[in-house]
């Protein structure tokens, strides 16, 4: 896809000068960020199968969410130079070489749509994947909107058709990054999963028996796919290890079985002045 995406991105803004398309330099320049995004996509995935260390205890997974936060600023950073210049065309709309620029926008059309079909197979899986799923899915829409430009200058001769198909493109790529820039910094400042609730999993281990209760609950993600938990469980005082073991095993299971988060810390404590038994999972 990379491959792809960098040969194409040349050919799209040789296209767009030469027919002075802005619609087809603003597809180009997002192709330019589709490069770097996949590039740094790679980086990343190559980073976060590195083993972790004594220092980074956690491995490299973060490098994943990092390369999805820059890909969404990329995007916005994007959606704002197209902004500015559509809004100079408005004000001087420009001949375009529509013909040319209609083969270009379907070319460019075609090269987006497989490469959304290879990267769709896995942007479940990964928050970093799913941010250049939406680069390449973002460029078949510009391209999309590209073709309509054309369309539409070749038979009237309307120009200024070109900066406002290039305002809804950058209004589609402003809209496909938010979700992602929106996860990266939940997951970057240690929020809870979207898809976990953190007072469901609260009463849910409160009505284990034995459990009277929960404090210091923490939940995060690592990175996608990764969650993890940790808090402090208060047993009833029953004087004995066994009793703490049990509620320890069945809060394990309830984690992993419902929540599906399988990195699990918990902290077992008896009621102040019982014994001073804790136990680590």
């Amino acid at each position: 896809m990379l491959v792809m995406t960098a040969a194409y991105m040349l050919a799209e803004t040789i296209g767009g000068i030469l027919t002075n398309s802005l619609a087809l330099l603003a597809d180009a320049g997002h192709m330019l960020s589709d490069v770097g995004s996949l590039g740094l996509s790679l980086i990343a995935m190559r980073f976060a199968a590195k083993p972790r260390t004594a220092n980074m205890t956690y491995g490299y997974y973060r490098a994943e969410i990092l390369a999805a936060l820059v890909n969404g600023v990329t995007l916005v950073g994007i959606s704002i130079f197209i902004f500015y210049e559509a809004a100079t065309r408005f004000q001087s709309p420009r001949t375009v070489l529509s013909a040319p620029m209609l083969v270009v926008a379907s070319a460019g059309l075609l090269v987006n749509l497989g490469g959304a079909l290879i990267l769709s197979r896995k942007k479940g899986e990964s928050l970093n994947v799913r941010g250049a799923f939406l680069h390449v899915l973002a460029d078949a829409l510009g391209s999309v909107g590209a073709i309509a430009a054309g369309g539409i200058m070749l038979a009237t001769g309307w120009y200024l058709a070109d900066p406002i198909v290039s305002v809804l493109i950058a209004l589609l790529i402003l809209f496909s990054s938010w979700r992602l820039l929106k996860e990266s910094v939940t997951v970057l400042m240690e929020g809870a999963p979207p898809h976990i609730n953190s007072m469901e999993i609260e009463e849910a281990i409160k009505n284990i028996p034995g459990v009277e209760e929960v404090h210091d609950l923490h939940i995060w993600t690592v990175t996608s796919g990764f969650d993890a938990i940790s808090a402090h469980v208060v047993v009833m005082d029953s004087g004995t290890v066994f009793d703490a073991q049990k509620v320890l095993k069945q809060v394990r299971l309830l984690t992993k079985q419902r929540f599906n988060i399988e990195h699990t810390t918990i902290q077992i404590e008896h009621r102040q002045g019982s014994p001073k038994a804790k136990l680590m999972l």
